[in-house]
C-alpha cells in the first residue's frame, strides 16, 4: 500500500489542486452560461462512454463550424445527398453513401431500400409488404434496435450461428442483418453472395478506427453503417449508411426528402448532413495513437488515485466489442465496504458535480427486450467501469477524487461500525 501512495502521490497533488480550483470558480451545473441549469436540467462528467440517452458524445469543434455555416444558407436536399454521398464513395472506397438519422435510420432506409427497391408504387406501399420479399434474417439473433427493421416492413427472422443461415435464407428474404465484425463477417457474406442476398452490417460505433470506413467495402460487404454520435463525434441525430450504388439509391427514394416515402420521417437535416461529412473528413487528419494514449493516461490516473484506499483494485482493459476505448474497472468487496456498486453508482450521480459511470444498468432499456437467441439471458454481473473517451480534459482528476471519498467513506464507515 505504500508503494501505491508513492506512486499515486503526483496524481493526488494535481486532484488537490484541481478540487480547490473548482471551489475558485465556483464550477457547478448551475454555473452562468449553461443553458441546462437556468432550467433545472443538470449536466455531468461523463464516464460511461457515448449511450444515446445520455446524449452520445460532444462533436469535434470543425464539426460544430461546419453545421453552423451549414445553417445559413438553403440548399436542394435531393442535390446535397448526392453530393455527400459522391464524396464519402471517394474517402471509404464504396460505391456510394448516404447520410441518415443515426444507425437506426439506416437501418431503416437499408430495410426499405431491400423490400422495395426504388420502385414508385412498392415505395409507396410500405410498411404493407403484402406480394412483396421482406423477411430480415438477424444473423447472432435480435437486439434491442430490431425495431428500426420493422418500420419500414421487416419480418425477422433468426439465425444465432453461420451454420443455420443458408436454412433461415429463402425465396421471401430482402435482407440479412449483423452486427458481427470478425472472421465470421467473411464467412456470412459467402453465403449471402451465393444466395443473391444482401448483407447489412451495423457497426454504430465502429469508427474510430477510421479504417472501418474502408476496410467494409474492401470486403465487399453490401451495406454498412455507423453513428454520428458516438466515437465519430459527428451530430447525435445523424449517421452514415455506405455500400452498392443500387441500394443506396433505392434508400434515397424510400427517405426524406421524398414526399411518400415510408422513412420521409426519419429526416437529417443539411446541417446534419455537412456536420457528418466534416466529422469523417476530419477523422482523415486525427493521430488515433495519440488518443489512444490520452485516453489510457486519464484512466491510469484514475486507477492510481482509487488504489490507494485499502481493498480497491483497478484494471484497465479494451473492451473487444464496440466502444473499444481505454477502460477502467474498479473492484472492492462490497459487502466487507458496506457499498454495492449500485449505491457507489448512485451516490456519484446524486452528488456535485454529477458523475455517471458504467454499470450494467440502462435506464433506456425498454423492459420486455431480450436480445441474442436466449428468451432467458440474463444481464451481466453489475461491475463499475469508466470509459475513457467521454471523459473531457482535467474531469479524470475530478472523478478519481469523488470516487475516492466515496469508497473511503464507505470503508471507514464500515470500519467504525
Amino acid at each position: 500500500m505504500f508503494m501505491k501512495w508513492i506512486a499515486a502521490a503526483p496524481v493526488l497533488g494535481a486532484v488537490a489542486w484541481q478540487g480547490f480550483a473548482q471551489k475558485l470558480t465556483g464550477a457547478s451545473s448551475g454555473a452562468p452560461g449553461n443553458v441546462y441549469g437556468r432550467i433545472g436540467v443538470r449536466p455531468f462528467i461523463n464516464a460511461r462512454g457515448t449511450w444515446t440517452y445520455l446524449s452520445g458524445s460532444l462533436m469535434l469543434p470543425e464539426v460544430r463550424q461546419a453545421m453552423e455555416a451549414a445553417a445559413q444558407q438553403f440548399v436542394d436536399m435531393f442535390e446535397l445527398q448526392r453530393a455527400v454521398g459522391k464524396r464519402l464513395a471517394a474517402l471509404s472506397g464504396a460505391e456510394s453513401a448516404m447520410i441518415t438519422s443515426g444507425s437506426a435510420g439506416a437501418m431503416a432506409v437499408a430495410t426499405a431500400a431491400c423490400i422495395a427497391g426504388s420502385d414508385p408504387a412498392k415505395i409507396w406501399q410500405l410498411p404493407d409488404t403484402t406480394g412483396l420479399k421482406h423477411e430480415v434474417v438477424m444473423l447472432g439473433g435480435r437486439i434491442a434496435f430490431d425495431n428500426a427493421l420493422r418500420l419500414a416492413g421487416g419480418k425477422l427472422v433468426l439465425a444465432g450461428t453461420l451454420d443455420e443461415l443458408p436454412s433461415a435464407i429463402n425465396e421471401r428474404t430482402a435482407m440479412v442483418y449483423t452486427t458481427w465484425r470478425d472472421g465470421r463477417l467473411s464467412r456470412a457474406l459467402e453465403i449471402t453472395r451465393r444466395e443473391k442476398i444482401p448483407l447489412l452490417l451495423d457497426d454504430a460505433a465502429g469508427i474510430p478506427p477510421l479504417d472501418n470506413l474502408s476496410r467494409y467495402a474492401k470486403l465487399g460487404v453490401d451495406l454498412y453503417c455507423f453513428s454520428g454520435g458516438k466515437g465519430l463525434r459527428g451530430p447525435q441525430c445523424a449517421g452514415v449508411l455506405l455500400g452498392r450504388r443500387d441500394l443506396i439509391d433505392a434508400a434515397l427514394a424510400n427517405s426524406n426528402p421524398w414526399e411518400g416515402s415510408v422513412c420521409r420521417a426519419m429526416k437529417a437535416g443539411k446541417e446534419e448532413i455537412i456536420g457528418m461529412l466534416t466529422a469523417i473528413e476530419t477523422w482523415q487528419k486525427i493521430d488515433i495513437d495519440s488518443l489512444n494514449r490520452e485516453w489510457n493516461a486519464k484512466v491510469q490516473r484514475i486507477a492510481k488515485v482509487v488504489e490507494t484506499v485499502p481493498g480497491v483494485t483497478a484494471k484497465i482493459y479494451v473492451p473487444e466489442e464496440g466502444n473499444s476505448y481505454p477502460t477502467l474497472r474498479v473492484m472492492w468487496d462490497e459487502q466487507a465496504f458496506g457499498l454495492t456498486i449500485a449505491q457507489c453508482d448512485q451516490e456519484l450521480r446524486s452528488g456535485e458535480p454529477r458523475i455517471e459511470v458504467l454499470t450494467n444498468n440502462n435506464p433506456s432499456m425498454v423492459a420486455a427486450v431480450s436480445e441474442g437467441d436466449d428468451p432467458k439471458h440474463e444481464a451481466p454481473k453489475n461491475q463499475l467501469e469508466i470509459v475513457s473517451m467521454t471523459l473531457q480534459t482535467g474531469e479524470d482528476l475530478i472523478v478519481a477524487r469523488r470516487l475516492r471519498e466515496v469508497l473511503n467513506g464507505a470503508r471507514t464507515k464500515a470500519r467504525v461500525a
